[in-house]
């Protein structure tokens, strides 16, 4: 399986970040997977996953909002605006930055999707439904154009990832999960 995304390609890490000793590989448990363990302080470097927010973003006339990528992976290709979720970051507030970030948009949050994981790679992708409440509808520096699709008018052929046409699809039967009080 080739990797799509730089956090799925195969570790190059050597040295341990407390100490500078040597990591090899190990097996803590049988159940577990082969870690990573400092020969010298004992250190476990975890690979953790990676964790990104989705917003499929309703506009006044029930249209969504895509954006096309202008980095990769997925360069030139439709998605929903999202991004990585910062360390110590609530999910909701990532959520409602990263459609701000992408889109120009200020949204509520009205459901969850899903959440999405696939084996061999590093992101988990929480995705939420979204409604435009305030903002200018714009590009950043990693969206090449946006656009406003009916549901007919989604690029299926044309979505970045697997995620992205999963989530739509479940957005579009009215799969939402509501939110936390």
């Amino acid at each position: 399986m080739s990797a799509e995304h730089p956090h799925d390609e195969p570790h190059g890490y050597r040295f341990c970040p407390r100490c500078g000793g040597a990591l090899e590989e190990r097996v803590l448990k049988p159940t577990d997977p082969v870690r990573l363990v400092c020969t010298a302080c004992g250190f476990v470097f975890y690979l953790d996953p990676k964790i990104a927010v989705g917003t499929i973003i309703s506009v006044d006339d029930g249209r969504l909002v895509l954006v096309r990528r202008a980095i990769e992976p997925g360069y030139g290709k439709w998605v929903f605006p999202g991004g990585y979720v910062d360390r110590g970051e609530p999910l909701p507030v990532a959520a409602i930055r990263e459609a701000r970030e992408e889109s120009g948009l200020e949204v509520r949050l009205d459901g969850l999707v899903n959440v999405y994981s696939y084996a061999g790679r590093a992101p988990v992708i929480v995705v939420y439904a979204a409604t435009a409440i305030g903002g200018t509808l714009q590009i950043d520096d990693e969206s090449l154009e946006w656009a406003t699709v009916t549901r007919e008018e989604i690029p299926w052929g044309n979505l970045a990832f697997r995620s992205t046409r999963e989530a739509l699809t479940a957005y579009l039967a009215g799969l939402l999960h509501p939110l936390p009080a």
